[in-house]
């Protein structure tokens, strides 16, 4: 089936991610070679409802594929929970003659989406746009590659100086409900030990691996802590096992919302810019209401109501590499 889809909006919702920038310019550039009409939609579903709309050209999105954040701002916003905050955005969106959305963001935006489309029946194609890399139907997520690099040389940098001082470091990273984010950088710092929401940690069995560590004559120990861990964040477990290595210094580095930041990565770039051409090609085709995801490298297509925050599968082969590799 083909649409007779004729302006489509494009918004950014949720957490920001490196590459959302790429994949707007991807919607807008597909858009204009099909010569179809495309608005950008300010700070989400907020800027929806406040009609902060404005139109883009080709022009509009030159220069932007080599920068982090969002030309397009994001919010969260309260407002559209509510049936009439929906009904004013959907009117903003009809003043325009809008009758697509290209929505960018994670499973909270889909959500959102879905709902807009069940009331006012303005269809929606989801693109996943998250660093924690933790939605299902889709093998990759925009902002995962270039927050896990970002990962990884910010640990490099804090292992020169533990082991300039032959000190120990928990380095917390995020992840509140998966650990992805924190096995995979963890696994390429060579850390000894890595902490994440999908398994069991062990307070116990975490100190016996340092002391193992120490009488190898390891010299310091990088322990990576996602920040959903049952045991707590890095601040927390540190002090738990501080106390029995009163004669190691011990220090603790949250990187924070430095994961969300700096130029995305090839491979973000890539993966954006195909999902926000697949995107604008569902619409065309009447493939609405999907998130369009990647999978064994091939452009995939979920329904929005089953692109969910999944609890990730975390590979054992990956968590056996920790075990082995840090002996």
């Amino acid at each position: 089936m083909t649409t007779n889809i004729k302006r489509i909006g494009v918004m950014t919702s949720g957490g920001d991610a490196p590459g959302m920038n790429a994949c707007i310019r991807a919607v807008v550039r597909t858009a204009a070679f099909h010569q179809i009409e495309c608005y950008g939609i300010m700070r989400g579903y907020q800027g929806m409802i406040e009609n902060e709309i404005i139109k883009l050209e080709s022009k509009d999105v030159a220069n932007i594929i080599q920068r982090g954040g969002t030309i397009l701002k994001t919010s969260r916003s309260e407002m559209f929970m509510t049936k009439e905050g929906r009904q004013i955005a959907a009117d903003n969106l009809k003043n325009f003659g809008i009758d697509g959305l290209v929505v960018i963001g994670g499973d909270g935006s889909f959500r959102g989406a879905q709902v807009f489309y069940d009331e006012h029946k303005i269809p929606g194609i989801g693109i996943p746009g998250t660093i924690d890399k933790d939605l299902a139907g889709t093998d990759f997520t925009i902002g995962y590659d270039t927050a896990i690099n970002t990962v990884v040389q910010a640990i490099d940098k804090i292992r020169d100086t533990a082991d300039s001082h032959n000190r120990m470091f928990f380095v917390e990273v995020m992840g509140r409900d998966a650990g992805f984010i924190a096995l995979s950088s963890g696994i390429s710092v060579g850390a000894e030990a890595v902490l994440i929401p999908e398994t069991k940690t062990y307070i116990d069995e975490l100190i016996a691996n340092i002391e193992s560590g120490y009488k190898r004559k390891k010299l310091c120990h990088i322990i990576v802590v996602a920040e959903g861990d049952e045991e707590g964040g890095a601040v927390q477990i540190a002090e738990k096992v501080k106390a029995k290595f009163n004669h190691i210094e011990t220090r603790v580095s949250v990187l924070g919302h430095m994961q969300r930041g700096g130029s995305p990565s090839c491979n973000d770039r890539l993966l954006a810019s195909r999902l926000g051409h697949a995107a604008v090609d569902a619409l065309i085709d009447g493939k609405l209401n999907y998130m369009v995801g990647i999978i064994n490298d091939k452009i995939a297509f979920t329904p929005l109501a089953k692109a969910n925050k999944q609890q990730p599968q975390i590979n054992e082969e990956l968590l056996r590499l920790v075990e082995v590799l840090s002996a």
